[in-house]
């Protein structure tokens, strides 16, 4: 699927179709996430997912880079914070979606190595690992 094309900047938008545009944004990269999301935090804070879909309608959707490429980005990013292995998670399936290989992903976090260390890049690529079985993928044996 297309990305949905960024919201004209010139024109004022409400609130609702911004969020609105970055679930239609993030349906397009990955349809199954964005429904969990809004859902998970409906009860305790629907406000921040009201963020998350403002997130993607704001950045995702810029025209400049590819979603290929926000998500190797997203990836490196995620691998070096560390701690966040839910959304990595999240994002090293989406990034499949969009047409990184799993062998592109790995590079990555190897890559994420020399800057955040490798007990960041271990837990990124056991991350990985786990995603790439619960889809049925050959273990990654040349990255």
């Amino acid at each position: 699927m297309p990305t949905p094309e960024p919201l004209d900047t010139d024109t004022a938008h409400t609130h609702r179709q911004r969020v609105e545009h970055g679930r239609s944004v993030l349906d397009s990269v990955n349809p199954d996430i964005g429904g969990r999301v809004v859902e998970m935090l409906e009860d305790v804070s629907p406000a921040l997912g009201e963020q998350v879909m403002l997130g993607f309608s704001e950045f995702y959707a810029r025209p400049q880079l590819g979603p290929r490429d926000r998500q190797l980005v997203t990836i490196s990013i995620l691998t070096a914070i560390g701690g966040c292995e839910p959304q990595l998670e999240v994002h090293v399936n989406t990034a499949l979606n969009v047409g990184l290989s799993p062998e592109q992903i790995v590079e990555a976090m190897l890559h994420a190595t020399a800057y955040c260390g490798f007990p960041r890049a271990i837990n990124a690529t056991a991350v990985a690992a786990r995603v790439f079985e619960a889809r049925g993928l050959p273990p990654v044996r040349n990255a």
